[in-house]
């Protein structure tokens, strides 16, 4: 580990083989730092980044399974963010199915859920 860089979680979602774009991502606000391609112009792993959150989008292999072969959630990534509407607004208007609208909780957060195209839940959060 160099001095700039403090550890941090980098998901890695996975989608299904033969997945030719991640476009939501990108109008989600997330911007793509690399993609490698396989030969038929498939996804193989791209990394992307939301606001200095860097996240990886795979294509299924070996034991891991993505929601929709799953049948299931994986797993829920928690961002946090400035502006939780602001977010879930964008995603929803990227392609994203609303879960749990934008909500105040007692334990002192504000969260909103959604689902994104390729059936991974989003937590948007933030401390009130």
């Amino acid at each position: 580990m160099t001095t700039n860089q403090q550890p941090h979680f980098a998901p890695e979602l996975h989608i299904p083989k033969q997945t030719f774009s991640i476009d939501f991502y990108l109008k989600f606000g997330a911007t793509e730092n690399f993609c490698f391609r396989n030969d038929d112009g498939s996804i193989h792993v791209a990394e992307l980044e939301f606001h200095g959150a860097i996240f990886h989008v795979h294509e299924t292999m070996r034991d891991a399974l993505e929601p929709i072969s799953a049948k299931g959630v994986t797993a829920i990534i928690g961002l946090f963010v400035m502006n939780v509407e602001e977010v879930m607004h964008k995603a929803i208007q990227a392609g994203a199915i609303e879960i749990n609208p934008v909500t105040d909780y007692d334990y002192g957060y504000r969260q909103g859920m959604f689902k994104d195209p390729f059936g991974h839940y989003w937590q948007i959060q933030m401390k009130i």
